[in-house]
């Protein structure tokens, strides 16, 4: 059904031989799921979708949600927008899984670009599979025992430092309090074992002093972007990016400024529960 090219040992592949922009069928959609599953992010090229194919993509893999913090596009509130402009440049400079501060957090992200630079503005993802596979088996173990708190204004600390921050973000603050997940999740589809903390998010592991919280989940941040547990993708008008956000972590490249760049994402509801 697809042309599959593999990225990396560990994670990424770019599929071919599809158009996105055609009404697809269910069988499609569930070979879309299963190769997002294997290969934990996908990538498609040319594909200048409509909002409206854009929305059901993500809705084949289930309900979608909205962001608390960023702008949605206008009649899309599930869309968000990711602009970056010499103005107003991107403050995400960190590995991360998107909204772990959410009880639930999400299936996975369905992103597609916009505007591109001219150099630079990749994004890298990271498989939170190969990360733990390649802890030791004594730390794997001790891992697995542990839960770590993951809170919001730990993630939007400089957006709430700004003139007026603390007030437009009042309420999402107020609609998410921190929460606890394991550090080592089992994922629900491939029963694999994950690394599940984020320099972003995560603010502690519970029941550790600081000292041992801290050391452990700076060892964490450092092994989970070991070179051959990560891919990079290069960014071209109409691409699309689909991760799933329970096996990775990714960051963007903010190597382009004061270039414009304008990407579009939805976020897939989570499971529940894990």
């Amino acid at each position: 059904m697809f042309d599959v090219h593999t990225i990396t040992g560990a994670l990424g592949a770019e599929l071919h031989g599809v158009n996105l922009c055609q009404d697809l069928s269910s069988e499609t959609y569930a070979e879309i799921r299963r190769l997002l599953v294997r290969h934990q992010v996908i990538f498609f090229r040319d594909q200048d979708i409509s909002r409206a194919q854009h929305k059901a993509l993500a809705e084949s893999f289930g309900p979608v949600q909205t962001h608390p913090a960023y702008d949605t596009v206008p009649g899309y509130p599930e869309i968000t927008i990711l602009e970056s402009t010499a103005e107003k440049p991107s403050k995400i400079e960190v590995w991360h899984s998107d909204m772990t501060f959410r009880k639930h957090p999400p299936l996975g992200s369905v992103l597609r670009s916009k505007i591109c630079p001219p150099e630079g503005g990749d994004t890298m993802w990271s498989s939170m599979t190969a990360a733990y596979n390649g802890l030791s088996k004594s730390k794997q173990g001790f891992l697995s025992n542990l839960a770590a708190e993951h809170d919001f204004s730990f993630g939007f600390k400089e957006s709430l430092a700004e003139p007026g921050g603390r007030e437009r973000l009042a309420q999402a603050v107020a609609d998410n309090p921190p929460v606890s997940h394991p550090v080592i999740r089992i994922h629900p589809e491939s029963g694999k074992k994950v690394i599940f903390v984020n320099a972003l998010f995560t603010t502690k592991i519970m029941g550790l002093s600081e000292k041992e919280s801290s050391t452990i989940l700076s060892f964490l941040y450092e092994h989970i972007i070991t070179p051959a547990y990560t891919c990079r993708f290069h960014w071209e008008p109409n691409s699309i990016a689909i991760w799933d956000n329970r096996s990775t972590q990714h960051k963007p490249i903010n190597d382009y400024f004061p270039a414009h760049r304008l990407l579009e994402r939805i976020a897939i509801d989570g499971d529940k529960p894990y």
